[in-house]
């Protein structure tokens, strides 16, 4: 399931025309390569910026040449450029996913909620603007309903690896959702699982669910394998909460994943679609 490191892309599934797996891998080689330079490693932050500059100057290049640009990129890139010429893909969604990318570099708290959804806008949303792109759905319609199910999954991550970033000296929780459920960052540190931080996990729980369930009706109005495609990785970033929800919201013991069990239910909600409000 794509609720995993990379969390909000469908890797070039089987369940994808033919025809769109290799654009889909693509752009996620691009994303997965960028966040790797900004999550992973031992680089210091001026390191790291400067490598994130090579993939602006790489976009800024294919803005300029188009096509003669891909003579003079690395494959990465060169790939890229294809994908996003071949496929009359904008630029601004790969823009924004640098910016995101740039800013987990700078930045490892959110003062609120809103704070929080301007990153998923930049790290999440462009995921799914550009898949839409690609599927030849790219509305004023599908866009708010995309972006929906690309921060409810963005959310459902964080909520996932709040033990993994705490480690990573980053913490996704609002600081003022914290102080209202009474949560110091000496809890999380302390892997401390008692009511205050049940409460907590229930209220963001609910947002991500929301944008999840908000953004639905795009999977069933999307047709064929796309629309397919789309009801199991909504299905799987619901299944992920209850999983956190079942496990007393103690996301520190061990990092909530998706078993044998668990993907079959979600096959049987995509095929049921849509299934019940959990």
């Amino acid at each position: 399931m794509p609720v995993d490191h990379y969390e909000n892309f469908p890797v070039a599934s089987l369940l994808l025309p033919a025809y769109l797996r290799e654009p889909v891998e693509a752009i996620y080689a691009f994303a997965r390569s960028a966040d790797d330079i900004a999550d992973e490693g031992d680089a210091p932050a001026g390191q790291r910026l400067k490598q994130l500059e090579t993939y602006r100057a790489a976009l800024d290049a294919i803005d300029e040449a188009g096509l003669a640009a891909t003579r003079g990129l690395p494959p990465l890139f060169a790939r890229l450029a294809r994908t996003i010429l071949d496929h009359h893909l904008p630029l601004k969604p790969l823009y924004d996913l640098l910016d995101a990318f740039r800013q987990d570099i700078d930045k490892s708290r959110y003062t609120d909620f809103n704070d929080l959804v301007d990153y998923c806008r930049r790290s999440a949303n462009p995921i799914g603007r550009l898949l839409l792109n690609l599927f030849g759905a790219a509305t004023v319609e599908n866009f708010p309903l995309s972006d929906c199910i690309c921060t409810g999954l963005q959310l459902t991550n964080f909520w996932q690896d709040i033990a993994r970033d705490q480690e990573k000296g980053r913490i996704y929780l609002p600081q003022q959702d914290l102080a209202r459920f009474g949560v110091s960052e000496e809890d999380i540190a302390a892997s401390r699982c008692d009511e205050r931080w049940q409460a907590l996990l229930t209220f963001e729980i609910a947002r991500a669910r929301t944008n999840l369930h908000a953004g639905a009706p795009l999977a069933r109005k999307l047709p064929g394998r796309i629309g397919w495609e789309l009801r199991l990785i909504v299905a799987g970033g619901l299944r992920i909460l209850e999983r956190i929800e079942a496990a007393g919201f103690d996301v520190f013991a061990q990092r909530p994943r998706l078993g044998a069990f668990d993907k079959l239910a979600i096959a049987w909600r995509a095929l049921n679609y849509p299934h019940a409000r959990a």
